[in-house]
């Protein structure tokens, strides 16, 4: 199985310190629908790990981030590409989860979904936390230069083997070429 594992936020979307709380604010990042629709095509399963504790925060719904994902996906749909599944961590940074990234909870439960040994499998992020989160279970971590993508870089401490391309549709160029 080809199995690819994306954050949401400065991967697929455009972010925003201030969260994204309402489907109007969800703005994809130019070429990324078309990147997974690429993927989609060729079969990849394509599966989103994504921290949203503005649930936690208060800053939106259940229904609102529902409301959200909806409109991604249509999207999507409309480029002509599909999600699998979508993984949500919806705690806040001080309730000691699992889940929450960098925590790999996250890459566990999709390894038990799809029962299989993540060692290997693509995971792209635009910040250090997703990369942890990623080569707990042996994920190849990509950083993304769109969303905190640049902050991240120019902090560094990235994961050793850690691939970096300007955005998600750069990244699935190579891949698709390499196929």
């Amino acid at each position: 199985m080809k199995l690819i594992i994306l954050d949401r936020d400065g991967v697929i979307n455009e972010d925003s310190d201030a969260y994204i709380k309402t489907p109007d604010e969800w703005q994809a990042v130019p070429g990324s629908l078309d990147a997974i629709a690429r993927l989609s095509r060729a079969g990849w399963r394509v599966v989103v790990a994504s921290n949203q504790s503005g649930l936690a925060r208060g800053y939106f719904s259940m229904d609102t981030l529902n409301a959200i994902h909806a409109k991604m996906r249509r999207e999507l749909a409309q480029a002509g590409g599909h999600l699998d599944a979508i993984f949500v961590c919806p705690h806040g940074p001080d309730d000691g989860c699992r889940c929450r990234k960098p925590a790999p909870g996250l890459f566990e439960d999709i390894a038990r979904r799809y029962d299989v040994n993540l060692a290997g499998v693509p995971t792209v992020g635009d910040s250090l936390r997703d990369l942890q989160a990623a080569v707990q279970l042996g994920c190849k971590p990509w950083l993304v230069r769109t969303g905190k993508g640049l902050r991240t870089l120019e902090k560094g401490g990235l994961p050793a083997g850690t691939e970096v391309r300007d955005n998600l549709a750069a990244i699935v160029d190579e891949w698709l070429m390499g196929e």
